[in-house]
């Protein structure tokens, strides 16, 4: 009897075993399947989302058969703590498991409508940009600059639950100009009591979320900027004329403000090297024109003769050596160049009418091409 009992339970287990492995096979195969998507759609995930009504969500919507399944398929991969919030493009037919996948992989938003924050040297532009899941592109609805009448029909956009908001950060805006977006974001929230030191946000592409606070904003630029400058620092090229990271801040933003041209970075960066070294003025009209605007807003002319003599600190043309501080917020690459330029002899540079520069390594090599510079500008104000 005892035999028999047991040999009853040996099989009763073995059965139960075999239902459990068809069972896991047979989920398996539905957390990896096509899904029932018939066409490409966004989904929406909130800071602070879980991953059950997300599945929820996806199944109500008919973009997953079963929230079930794939909450505990991205459980077994151990994903289902890792949801990042964002807009995301779902793929016609998309399974479960590469939907859990772009859910949790993150990176840039790929879908939906979002309002881009551009700070530029001359102003902020706000874009209403939407992206068409079907065709996968992204089309501008509304532009206009911040501060200006807001076009009819954007505040009901930005304000739906579903809108993102970025900030697109300019390489060599200043700090004032930052501030002063931030201010008429409405999106965010609190007061800016102190205007960050010139030189410490990075210039990059920032999320925000709704009712994020400005300060919370900023401190996100500083962090970014100081591992950006960290990690140049530590892979500096011996013998440079600077002996501090705040020092290679300053000689990076003068960079950045020379040039537009991510290939000469380098090039200008030399230049400036060489002449700290030879104990050189920099004359640079950019420190000439901080020194007048403080970087609150632009010149919006050439500078006088008048202006290039005047006594300020970030005058370059009559003091040696470096500017006190930054005289905007440098990028990267800019960053970079400053404590990695390109070899070169070259002391002097002057636009050469293409958006470049030209290098000379003597006074009379300049002269000549300053003397080029001049007619081109000449011929352009006779057209």
């Amino acid at each position: 009897m005892w035999r028999s009992l047991a040999s009853n339970a040996l099989t009763f287990l073995i059965l139960m075993l075999l239902a459990i492995g068809v069972a896991g096979i047979w989920g398996k195969t539905q957390y990896t399947k096509e899904g029932p998507l018939s066409e490409a759609t966004c989904m929406r995930v909130a800071p602070g989302s879980k991953f059950r009504s997300i599945a929820d969500d996806l199944a109500a919507r008919g973009v997953v058969a079963n929230a079930s399944f794939m909450r505990i398929g991205a459980e077994y991969e151990g994903k289902s703590s890792k949801l990042k919030a964002g807009s995301f493009l779902i793929p016609q037919g998309a399974s479960m498991a590469e939907i859990t996948d772009i859910l949790t992989r993150g990176g840039a938003n790929t879908c939906g409508t979002e309002v881009v924050y551009r700070i530029g040297i001359a102003s902020t532009t706000v874009e209403l940009r939407e992206m068409d899941p079907a065709t996968e592109r992204t089309e501008e609805k509304l532009r206009f600059t911040l501060g200006d009448d807001v076009p009819e029909g954007f505040a009901e956009t930005a304000q739906r639950d579903d809108t993102r908001h970025r900030i697109a950060m300019a390489e060599g805006v200043t700090s004032w100009q930052v501030v002063q977006a931030l201010k008429g974001i409405p999106v965010l929230t609190g007061e800016v009591a102190d205007i960050p030191p010139e030189g410490l946000l990075a210039p990059f592409s920032y999320e925000l979320s709704d009712g994020e606070s400005r300060n919370a904003v900023l401190d996100r630029m500083i962090a970014k900027q100081a591992g950006y400058l960290d990690a140049a620092w530590d892979n500096r090229a011996a013998d440079l004329p600077v002996e501090t990271k705040q020092e290679a801040l300053i000689l990076a933003s003068i960079i950045e403000k020379e040039t537009s041209v991510p290939g000469e970075r380098g090039l200008i960066a030399s230049v400036f090297v060489n002449r700290l070294k030879r104990d050189m003025p920099l004359q640079t009209d950019p420190t000439v024109i901080y020194g007048l605007t403080k970087g609150q807003g632009i010149l919006g002319r050439g500078l006088r003769q008048s202006e290039l003599k005047k006594d300020t600190p970030w005058n370059t043309y009559v003091h040696k050596g470096l500017p006190p501080t930054p005289i905007a917020n440098p990028g990267r690459a800019a960053i970079e160049a400053a404590v990695n330029p390109d070899a070169s002899t070259f002391i002097f540079f002057v636009a050469d009418g293409t958006g470049g520069h030209a290098f000379a390594e003597t006074l009379a090599e300049h002269n000549a091409n300053v003397a080029k510079w001049r007619k081109i500008e000449a011929e352009r104000s006779n057209n």
